[in-house]
């Protein structure tokens, strides 16, 4: 799966100017753009603000907050001005997404407070896009991006909307501007960048839609894999986080994280749930390494931090891991991460309420003593 966030953010202000140069003679100052309560004028110099910040982060590495610093335009500076200046940061962002390297994550404040390259090309792109759709609306022109850019969009930072056959439509009603059929209007929304937990030997990170659907097909996610891998297990779930997306029930936080090792950035396995938790706060956990480097002891320390994430929250309080009677190592990994065999009386309800397989034995790991 090559990286193609450089050339998304670079299509995407290549888009925007293009529109915007038909315009350029009109008054920005004057108008509305859009439903927002900013002029065109400064929603273009918003644009530039977005993605000259974006840029900075990723390439200073910013970890707590933004780079503490503001662009101006210089007096009297016209429409054609402004749209140099929006070239000028879109060409930022764009050398910045393509040097980072792709483990390096940068601060962003929500959901997770990072995002990595990838992230910040998305985020560039969906404020070209949609503020682009903003001045052209209070200008009264019409703005037609291409489609894939809205994809990469939504398939990077939206991975808990149900795509639809338009994704610019899509897109454009995920964000409050416009309507599709059968769907309730969106008055309130946020992108989501990926959940990337860390141990002292991995990272585990979240997988999107976009690198599901890859390692599904067979590809490498947009991961370096050590040799063998992929496993199959991995490709499986991603299988899975695919179909969950098309139906529009993926939580991505209850998704696939692939595991990472810190010390030279290759991915090692997968990790990660078969849905969201149950009524009663239940959810079960799965996982695998690439059989090069399993007895190191890998998975047991992913499961272990997957697991304490997942206890801390309101909704989960029970983790289950059905492994076969004949897999001593997977009973070793989950008994080093806190897990213990449930008893004969909850196997067998377990049993018959998932029509599990005779040769299964159910591991849990409970929430802390006084957890909701």
């Amino acid at each position: 799966m090559r990286d193609m966030g450089g050339e998304r953010v670079q299509e995407a202000v290549a888009s925007s100017v293009a529109l915007l140069r038909t315009a350029v003679d009109r008054d920005w100052t004057g108008v509305k753009a859009g439903r927002l309560e900013w002029s065109c004028h400064n929603t273009a110099f918003h644009i530039a603000e977005d993605l000259i910040a974006y840029a900075a982060n990723l390439a200073g590495r910013a970890q707590d907050d933004y780079v503490p610093f503001e662009i101006t335009l210089d007096e009297g500076t016209g429409n054609e001005g402004l749209i140099h200046v929006i070239e000028t940061t879109g060409a930022l962002l764009t050398a910045a997404v393509r040097t980072a390297p792709r483990e390096v994550r940068a601060f962003h404040p929500y959901p997770f407070r990072s995002a990595n390259r990838e992230g910040f090309a998305a985020m560039g792109v969906a404020e070209v896009l949609l503020h682009t759709h903003d001045i052209a609306e209070g200008l009264g022109v019409a703005y037609e991006p291409p489609a894939e850019l809205a994809g990469f969009v939504i398939t990077t930072i939206f991975p808990h909307v149900r795509p639809g056959p338009d994704p610019w439509r899509t897109l454009l009603w995920a964000t409050g501007r416009g309507d599709l059929p059968g769907r309730a209007p969106v008055t309130e929304w946020r992108w989501r960048n990926n959940l990337v937990l860390a141990t002292d030997r991995l990272t585990l990170q979240g997988v999107t839609p976009a690198s599901a659907a890859d390692l599904s097909a067979g590809g490498d996610g947009g991961f370096t894999w050590v040799v063998g891998g992929p496993f199959e297990g991995t490709r499986e779930a991603a299988g899975m986080i695919s179909k969950a997306y098309e139906e529009g029930v993926h939580r991505p936080e209850f998704g696939l994280f692939v595991l990472v090792r810190r010390e030279d950035d290759l991915a090692v396995g997968g990790i990660g749930f078969h849905g969201v938790p149950d009524e009663e706060g239940t959810a079960e956990v799965g996982y695998d390494l690439v059989e090069g480097v399993r007895g190191r002891g890998y998975a047991s320390e992913a499961l272990s931090a997957l697991s304490e994430w997942a206890l801390a929250r309101d909704d989960v309080r029970l983790l289950c891991a059905a492994i076969d009677a004949e897999n001593a190592p997977s009973q070793r990994v989950v008994a080093r991460a806190g897990y213990v065999r449930t008893s004969v009386e909850e196997e067998r309800a377990a049993r018959e309420q998932h029509d599990m397989d005779d040769s299964l034995r159910l591991y849990v790991r409970r929430g802390h003593p006084g957890a909701p």
